[in-house]
């Protein structure tokens, strides 16, 4: 009955690129349109040209600014579309840390410069509640005993089995541990850490 939702995709971060995209653009370029692309696992955005003659991706990422476009610039601070110069870049990096998403890749393709939005979400990217960092922690104690089963845990934490399951399924999407399994009802199933690098 009170339902949120939390959109998958970084908007504000999108919105940003948007607006970078038009004003950066190298207008002359005749036919070289800006270009936004939705795939399953990432979001594209690209504009003719690329950045400005000195000016590097790692400025850009450093909150280094440089206009291309002047009164397209000044238009669009004035309308409150951009907030601050060379602020842009934090502020992508931001809304996809909050969906537990990698930073934008930012790269300079041909005679275009494109931002990647990655919709996947990184390992171990979501916040844990305290009962959660107790179960990853007693999963990362049984790894060596070949890991822990729902049963085991469930009464080490002091919950049902059933609601144990339930937050198996979520530390396991989120990327804190995986199951071992013949199959979903495999009563053998266990759950081990996911090996970080």
């Amino acid at each position: 009955m009170k339902r949120k939702d939390k959109p998958s995709f970084p908007l504000k971060a999108i919105r940003e690129a948007i607006s970078n995209a038009l004003v950066h653009t190298d207008y002359s370029q005749r036919g070289a349109p800006i270009r936004v692309a939705v795939f399953d696992d990432r979001v594209e955005i690209e504009n003719p040209g690329l950045l400005v003659g000195g000016f590097t991706i790692e400025d850009v990422r450093s909150g280094v600014s440089k206009l291309r476009n002047r009164v397209i610039g000044r238009v669009f601070k004035e309308l409150n579309l951009i907030e601050q110069w060379g602020s842009g870049y934090q502020r992508m990096s931001a809304s996809c840390r909050d969906l537990g998403l990698p930073e934008p890749m930012l790269e300079e393709v041909g005679f275009s410069f494109r931002v990647t939005f990655s919709l996947i979400k990184e390992p171990g990217s979501a916040v844990l509640n305290e009962k959660d960092q107790k179960i990853v922690s007693l999963i990362k104690v049984s790894a060596a005993e070949g890991g822990a089963t729902p049963k085991y845990l469930s009464e080490k934490i002091g919950i049902t089995t059933r609601a144990m399951s339930s937050r198996l399924h979520k530390l396991a999407d989120a990327g804190y541990i995986v199951a071992v399994q013949k199959n979903p009802y495999d009563p053998k199933k266990r759950y081990l850490p996911v090996k970080q690098d």
